[in-house]
């Protein structure tokens, strides 16, 4: 007996060394945000625990993920017309390699969201990654194509953010806003569909007044159509209910969930305004979501339903200030919500009734102090991320504490954070940064 505890206790640490070892995807391991391994450090500054630095050739927004020695990295290079995956060496930061194909069409898109905002994401033998309406790519580790595929053309006024998530040898893709938005799931191995949904779209003649808008303001001659502006850019999640798995998706006025092998449609809740601009995040058993629009909503739901569950499984619902929303997703811990707002407002929440347990400005070194990140959780500390590449380190307690304020020099950055074996990765529109507080042998 104590030598089958022994050997369990051996299998749970090596899992958890995985774990940590990695950050796979856009917010980590389980989609969560949160960071279980090696405590990240506290304090940084452009000279002080930084373990290497390399500049990037253009701007971008997307995080970056790790896995190994391997950091990876989507770029547009519009200069070149070019869309592409970069590979760089975890131990110094050396470029090991690009791909990518070249892209000579115009794109819509938002002027502070370039293409290639959504991350990659590996299972250690293959990285996916969307490239908007250049397609799904597949490559090795050494950077060679193992397949593609066409989805056709992406087009919205403020492009597109969506990451790619896996599962059970399937990739998942939230592709859209736009006309053309819809969920696929597609073989990791191959690219092939396995299941696909299209969400019911906006109607065309909606008006703004339905959604909590001024319609002698919002229908003047010129205005946008509500179909224009609504929309999703959120990542699928994948969230345990009960004893079976789900794949939860925002959309513009619904969240909805799927059996993820079959693409079934198990439960949707209303809620969400027309804009999911943020996506859904995962905790103690509950699913949260920031929506927006000209009304933003914060809302939480329990998973495990069936059909409509607005009224059965929908725990509460906020509708915070127009100013107050979010475009990252937040962190569950311990009961809370912690997250930040696009103002730069950081909040803590009680997830059992939504209501603001503390809520405290982020100033930081700079002009910049909104944010578009997500926080990641380690331990007990929250790091969160602003416009400005400042990062603070705040105590993830019923409580405000703010424990550092990082700079590394007043970088525009509008990146989440990646964290792998105590080091953080940050990429901003001109550098890749690791912090790290000792050399690595």
């Amino acid at each position: 007996m104590r030598s089958l505890v022994l050997v369990l206790a051996g299998v749970v640490a090596s899992s958890l060394t995985a774990v940590a070892g990695q950050w796979p995807g856009w917010r980590g391991p389980e989609g969560s945000g949160i960071y279980q391994g090696k405590k990240p450090s506290l304090r940084w500054s452009t000279n002080e625990n930084v373990r290497w630095r390399v500049p990037l050739p253009e701007r971008g927004n997307s995080t970056p993920i790790i896995w190994g020695e391997r950091v990876f990295v989507t770029q547009a290079i519009e200069k070149e017309n070019r869309r592409t995956l970069m590979c760089f060496d975890r131990r110094d930061g050396k470029l090991l390699w690009q791909a990518g194909p070249a892209w000579t069409e115009k794109e819509l898109t938002y002027p502070e969201n370039p293409p290639c905002t959504p991350s990659p994401v590996s299972d250690g033998k293959r990285v996916i990654t969307w490239f908007g309406s250049a397609g799904v790519y597949c490559y090795d580790f050494d950077g060679r194509e193992l397949w593609h595929r066409d989805l056709g053309r992406q087009s919205h006024m403020w492009g597109y953010a969506s990451s790619p998530a896996l599962y059970c040898g399937l990739c998942f893709l939230n592709f859209g806003p736009g006309e053309r938005s819809f969920v696929i799931a597609v073989n990791k191995r191959t690219g092939k569909t396995v299941w696909q949904h299209d969400p019911p779209a906006m109607r065309a003649d909606a008006k703004w007044e339905e959604f909590g808008g001024d319609s002698k303001y919002m229908e003047k001659p010129g205005a946008l159509k509500v179909s224009e502006v609504a929309g999703s850019w959120a990542t699928p999640l994948v969230v345990r209910a009960d004893r079976h798995d789900e794949l939860v998706v925002a959309f513009a006025l619904r969240l909805m969930a799927f059996a993820p092998k079959t693409g079934e449609a198990l439960w949707s809740c209303d809620g969400p305004n027309i804009g999911a601009y943020s996506s859904p995040f995962s905790g103690d058993g509950i699913v949260g979501l920031n929506a927006n629009g000209l009304r933003n909503t914060l809302l939480a739901v329990r998973p495990g339903g069936r059909g409509n569950v607005t009224a059965t499984h929908r725990l509460w619902i906020q509708h915070p200030g127009d100013s107050k929303g979010c475009i990252g997703a937040g962190v569950i811990s311990q009961g809370h919500i912690y997250q930040v707002n696009w103002m730069g407002f950081a909040e803590c929440r009680d997830l059992k009734t939504g209501g603001i347990v503390w809520e405290e400005r982020l100033t930081g070194t700079g002009a910049r102090n909104s944010s578009w990140a997500s926080p990641v959780l380690a331990g007990d500390r929250l790091y969160v991320a602003n416009r400005n590449a400042d990062v603070f380190v705040l105590r993830a307690l019923p409580k405000f504490e703010c424990l550092a304020t990082n700079s590394i020099g007043s970088e525009p950055m509008n990146a989440s954070l990646a964290v792998s074996d105590g080091e953080i990765l940050i990429r901003t529109d001109k550098q890749l940064w690791c912090i790290g507080e000792t050399k690595r042998p």
